[in-house]
């Protein structure tokens, strides 16, 4: 098991040094600096940003884009129907357009759904553009689409020579000379056209529209404290990233005795947590599943009244981080950069020869960088972080 202590200071990955600021126009290459002409960047007053990944990949980049905005820019985000779910509470972002790519896990996309997006983002007229991506991702297919709208410069990390695609090309330094977590692979990268933040925090705003609606809901299911619970989230959009559900039941049935609510947020993707929660009831009274009930924001609202929040690695850690929430993390190996950033924590798994394998779905068939953490550490990690917050 791997235990990341609590603090404000955010993991920074493992395997490569942070090289520090980066002067406008350079960017890292392992070691070294990568010259690019950011000199276009300095008229540029609307940018569109592209995220077309999930809804916690868009939150890891919001520090990146308040950077891009605190220079008196517009911002327009281009992301993936996941991830534009967010817009009423992205506060450092204008507009947000929606576009499925088909060269990202989504469905439903069509020739004229593209050629449709090209013309979307053909009529926002925007001055330059910045992909946001993994490094196991390309940015060049969306690169393309903003040469097709039009779009005269565009920063992005690139592992090949984009030529004409990208004229601000960042070189790739990742996963070999150097490892970062996402919010500062972002931050990095804006940085080479001199957009920097001093607040690098995640940006999730709760809406007192949602917060009123959540107390009507939870009213209605006879909860009559307003926060103070501890907040589950069993689920991932991967599975390779859920805990074992019999095993989080157990860490639910251990923390019954801490005289909170247990509010179970989400996991509706896991079949078998459903069936553990239904024979879980009859011993912990004070459960209460409201998984698949909640707005996105009522869910924001929920994980701001948590104490803690136990959860996978998936969108609701990122929108607790955000909110200052403290999160004890059951963090698949799967994937060293997207840890919780800037908030309270104790990160759980085991180590494990097939680290870093990115896969959706455990290869192994064990899941044993998950299953070999016993839930009796996962209730003791919510007690650490309950008595740090509440003494």
């Amino acid at each position: 098991m791997s235990a990341s202590p609590s603090g404000s200071a955010a993991p920074q990955g493992g395997g490569g040094r942070d090289q520090g600021p980066l002067k406008p126009g350079a960017s890292w290459n392992g070691g070294e600096a990568f010259a690019t002409d950011a000199g276009g960047w300095q008229g540029a007053r609307h940018v569109l940003c592209i995220r077309l990944d999930n809804m916690g990949d868009v939150l890891m980049s919001t520090p990146a884009m308040r950077a891009l905005r605190e220079g008196g820019r517009r911002i327009t985000l281009l992301a993936s129907s996941a991830g534009a779910a967010l817009a009423p509470h992205l506060r450092d972002v204008d507009e947000v357009m929606c576009y499925d790519a088909p060269w990202v896990k989504r469905e439903g996309s069509t020739p004229e759904r593209d050629r449709d997006a090209v013309r979307r983002v053909a009529a926002l007229a925007a001055d330059a553009a910045v992909i946001f991506t993994v490094h196991s991702q390309s940015a060049l297919p969306a690169a393309l689409l903003c040469r097709l709208a039009g779009i005269p410069d565009v920063l992005a990390y690139s592992r090949e020579n984009p030529y004409q695609l990208i004229k601000h090309w960042v070189r790739e330094p990742e996963p070999h000379q150097v490892r970062r977590h996402e919010v500062l692979r972002q931050l990095k990268l804006v940085e080479t056209v001199g957009a920097r933040t001093v607040d690098t925090r995640l940006g999730f705003t709760v809406l007192e529209r949602d917060r009123l609606s959540l107390r009507r809901r939870l009213a209605g299911l006879g909860v009559t404290v307003e926060r103070g619970w501890i907040a589950v989230h069993g689920g991932a959009s991967a599975a390779s990233r859920r805990y074992p559900a019999a095993q989080l039941a157990q860490a639910l049935e251990g923390l019954a005795g801490e005289g909170r609510r247990l509010l179970v947020l989400g996991g509706t993707e896991d079949e078998g947590l459903a069936a553990e929660l239904q024979r879980l009831r009859s011993r912990v009274p004070d459960l209460l599943d409201v998984s698949g009930q909640l707005t996105l924001g009522e869910l924001g609202a929920a994980i701001e009244g948590a104490s803690v929040m136990v959860c996978n690695n998936s969108g609701p850690a990122h929108i607790a981080a955000a909110l200052g929430v403290p999160i004890v993390e059951l963090y698949a190996l799967t994937n060293p950069q997207h840890t919780p950033w800037q908030t309270p924590q104790r990160v759980l798994n085991r180590e494990v020869p097939c680290r870093f394998c990115y896969a959706s779905v455990c290869a192994q068939g064990h899941q044993a960088c998950l299953a070999g953490v016993a839930p009796i550490e996962v209730v003791n990690a919510a007690r650490e972080l309950l008595a740090l917050r509440h003494g």
